[in-house]
């Protein structure tokens, strides 16, 4: 099948990694199909992404957080994707999230429950017509549990095994594919009170690119930058009793 006859639904597609991996699909000549709470805010992505690529793009309310709409959220769609990205996620307060059950509920939620169903929803979908590509962006903040952001981090690992599930089970059906992405830093809004060192972050249009480039090679598992998979590995293989004295 030709690009050009190829649609990608991106699920959190008002955020910056959203935005940026839209403008990557549609320059390569993909159909692009935005979803997210704001159908202004979608429809305005859609339109200027429309008008700088040439490409169709259209915009579809979804809440990550309404499991039970899930199901007529995909029927309602004008067709079943080739490639389904979900790029939701909610960074939350980690100290507000100790205190507030909702917010860490929220926090939860948002980064693991509703991308987890949703995806599940088009798995099943995918399977049924023989073939698709599932994409969940997780975090490197889910391959060890760390003081400052464990209800984010956890919920974070909660997904990527979430993922590494599903593409063992769909590893049956090599016409479908699951591929789990890493970020790292990234330049966005939900991230623009910290100071971020430039080596280990990436651009919104970083994320994009590695994710259009991750299908097309069929990868498994992706590290935006490369680095952090070094970084993480000697996180992980940290021994507990210098890890738990550290401030990470």
């Amino acid at each position: 099948m030709a690009a050009a006859e190829k649609a990608v639904l991106i699920l959190g597609g008002t955020s910056d990694i959203g935005r940026a991996t839209a403008l990557a699909f549609a320059q390569s000549q993909w159909t692009v199909r935005l979803a997210g709470r704001s159908l202004a805010d979608l429809q305005r992505e859609a339109d200027d992404i429309s008008v700088r690529t040439g490409r169709q793009v259209t915009a579809h309310p979804f809440d990550v957080l309404d499991t039970d709409s899930f199901t007529v959220f995909v029927n309602a769609l004008p067709d079943l994707p080739d490639v389904v990205i979900s790029v939701v996620g909610l960074l939350g307060e980690q100290p507000r999230a100790e205190t507030d059950l909702d917010h860490a509920k929220e926090i939860l939620r948002t980064n693991y429950e509703g991308p987890a169903l949703i995806l599940r929803v088009f798995a099943e979908q995918f399977l049924g017509r023989g073939y698709g590509s599932i994409v969940g962006v997780s975090s490197v903040a889910g391959d060890r549990g760390r003081g400052s952001n464990y209800f984010y981090g956890s919920a974070k690992a909660g997904f990527s095994a979430f993922l590494s599930g599903l593409r063992n089970r769909l590893a049956i059906n090599s016409s479908i594919q699951v591929m789990t992405v890493k970020p790292g830093f990234v330049r966005t809004k939900m991230a623009e009170h910290r100071k971020l060192p430039p080596l280990i972050t990436a651009t919104p249009a970083e994320v994009g690119e590695a994710i259009l480039g991750g299908l097309n090679r069929r990868r498994d598992v992706i590290y935006v930058r490369s680095i952090w998979f070094f970084v993480m590995l000697i996180i992980r293989l940290m021994p507990e009793r210098i890890f738990k004295r550290l401030k990470l």
